[in-house]
Order: C-alpha cells, then structure tokens, then sequence
C-alpha cells in the first residue's frame, strides 16, 4: 500500500520536482552506502528501499518524457 502511495505522490509532481527528488535520493543512497561501510548503519533495509525509490522516479521521470 505506501508503495501505491508515493507513486500516487510522484506521478503528480512535476519533471523538475522530480529530478530534485532524485538527487537527493542517491545522495542519501550515497550516505547510507558510507554508513554500511563504516559499520554504523543499524536499518541496511533502507539501502534497498532508497534504490528502489531511485528507480520509480526515473521510470516516472522516462513515462513524463515519452507523454510529452
């Protein structure tokens, strides 16, 4: 269901918006890539969910490019 949700979210956003969102999701992936590596990351499941983010906005991101 919350996946259903932010979908909802993201196919209402504007290409700029989305893009914004996307940089700040592989920063975060970044970061959270250092943390593991550190050893201090406690969830590693957020690395999955992040990239998995990643990838429901860039395939919004090509669905807005080929409406257009």
């Amino acid at each position: 269901m919350k996946a259903t949700n932010y979908l909802k979210e993201l196919r209402e956003e504007s290409v700029a918006g989305l893009q914004e969102q996307l940089v700040a999701a592989k920063k975060e992936l970044f970061n959270l890539r250092f943390q593991n590596a550190t050893n201090q990351l406690d969830n590693t499941a957020r690395i999955k969910e992040v990239r998995k983010n990643i990838a429901r906005i860039q395939t919004i991101i090509t669905e807005k490019a080929k409406e257009a």
